[in-house]
């Protein structure tokens, strides 16, 4: 291995730890809390087993002490104990175990038996009644079986009490025990084992619909970009598919938008390159230096008109709906923004014989009747597309009026105008109508205004001047209304 492969290595162990199969990962998240299960069922086993464990040995100890009872009797005020081998009997079969017992009388003498078993620690409920209970003798855990025997003496009339104790050691009960654990462990640990196979298993064959999809998508041809078929897929797999069916939509509309982005590009720059070429081989060619300049001038006029058309189709590129362009809206003042375009564009319409104004309702200080949420660029981009559109076709002589009236922005002209059968036509990219057939232009002006309008949630409105020509209005909602949304058009 070379020095610098195992620092490479981590981070690619830890990528396939998180892109681990989605089998390991269910398997991981059941087999984790089978195992917490298991063990509290473990422990929850141990203590079944001990106290079944206690039961079956404490009926020993209960047949032992009922035998030894009955050679205890009292006589001439002297306890008289005769123990049954058979009392005792019972333990031999217990191997590993101890027995251990003790009489004593009501003083706490021991009478026979090993001496200082330990007593109950709980007070005596009955007589005749045997008390189980766990002590420690001789420095080993015992369990303990006690009963308080009254003894009655016929000929003197007397009555003494007496303890009968009987102690076991508890390995048999341990061994006994944890036989049982380990049994109930090994079956569940074989139940658990079988689960998750079954449940590997079951994920196996669940998740094949999701290799249907991932073998349907990577046969897919690089131009490929149709809907998957959600239709012989499960229910669960739907909201995927759904997903994966609208981000390829998306996809296809933007490839869709480069596409015509490319085409609409060299279809509109074909014309201005071509007269670019031939008035610079024309240029090159002159001898005259005014001819030259000529030329030279209707080159420069080509290359603005170039200039200004990819502006155009870079700006309705970026403002279209599939290219995911959210404009920064900010609270201004529609009417100043307004009045600095019109200023703006007004030495341009002087040169072309144009009349530019300006017109505003009369605005107190501090009154926010024209403010709108807006983003200042595409709102200048907008009025000056109107402008120049306007100044454009409405020709040299006319009027272009700019008027603002609260958040309603109006463009008018007193040009030849657009007839009522072409205004929606208007609003496509690269439409020209009879009226400005003659006329240069790419055909982009009012599509840019109409994405403009539709990303502020305006609407755009086109009409008749009184007295002839065209009007183009826009009503945006005012500050603190619609904010960006679909704007209308007609």
């Amino acid at each position: 291995m070379k020095p610098g492969m195992k620092p490479a290595m981590k981070p690619a162990m830890k990528r396939a730890m998180k892109s681990a199969s989605l089998r390991w990962q269910l398997s991981l998240w059941l087999l984790l809390p089978l195992l917490g299960l298991l063990a509290l069922d473990a422990w929850l086993t141990d203590r079944r087993a001990m106290a079944a464990a206690h039961e079956a040995f404490d009926r020993t100890l209960a047949a032992s002490l009922k035998a030894m009872r009955e050679g205890i009797s009292l006589r001439d005020g002297r306890v008289e104990v005769e123990v049954p081998y058979l009392a005792l009997e019972v333990f031999d079969a217990e191997a590993g175990s101890r027995i251990y017992y003790e009489i004593r009388d009501e003083t706490g003498a021991t009478i026979t038996g090993y001496p200082a078993l330990p007593m109950p620690t709980q007070p005596v409920r009955a007589l005749y009644r045997t008390q189980f209970y766990d002590a420690a003798y001789r420095g080993e855990p015992v369990r303990m079986a006690a009963m308080p025997l009254p003894l009655h003496d016929v000929r003197s009339a007397r009555t003494q009490l007496v303890w009968v104790l009987v102690a076991e050691t508890t390995e048999p009960r341990a061994q006994l025990a944890k036989h049982i654990l380990m049994g109930s462990l090994l079956q569940e640990l074989m139940l658990v084992s079988l689960a998750l196979a079954i449940v590997w298993f079951g994920v196996r064959r669940g998740l094949r619909p999701l290799h249907r999809l991932s073998e349907a998508m990577s046969a897919r041809g690089p131009d490929d970009l149709q809907p998957l078929d959600a239709a012989t897929l499960p229910v669960e797999t739907q909201p995927l598919v759904n997903a994966v069916n609208q981000y390829v939509a998306r996809l296809q509309r933007m490839v869709e938008g480069r596409k015509r982005f490319f085409a609409d590009a060299a279809h509109q720059l074909k014309t201005p390159l071509a007269i670019i070429q031939a008035e610079s081989e024309l240029a090159l060619r002159e001898r005259d230096v005014a001819g030259a300049q000529a030329h030279l001038a209707r080159l420069n006029g080509s290359v603005q008109q170039a200039a200004k058309e990819v502006e155009q189709l870079l700006s309705l590129s970026r403002l279209e709906p599939d290219s995911g362009y959210a404009p920064t809206l900010h609270r201004l003042q529609l009417g100043t923004l307004a009045q600095a375009v019109a200023l703006d564009w007004a030495p341009l319409a002087r040169r072309d014989g144009v009349d530019l104004g300006f017109e505003a309702d009369v605005v107190e200080a501090g009154d926010a009747q024209d403010e709108i949420d807006g983003q200042p660029e595409l709102l200048q981009e907008l009025l000056g597309n109107l402008i120049d559109n306007a100044v454009r076709y409405a020709g040299a002589g006319s009027m272009v009026t700019v008027r603002m009236r609260g958040t309603r922005l109006q463009v008018e002209d007193n040009g030849p105008g657009i007839a009522p059968q072409d205004r929606e036509a208007v609003f496509q990219r690269f439409y020209r109508g009879e009226a400005s057939a003659a006329r240069a232009g790419s055909g982009l002006g009012l599509s840019i205004v109409r994405e403009i309008a539709r990303l502020h949630g305006a609407a755009v409105v086109l009409g008749d001047t009184p007295g002839g020509g065209l009007t183009v209005a826009l009503h945006f909602p005012p500050a603190g209304g619609q904010g960006q949304g679909e704007g209308k058009t007609a």
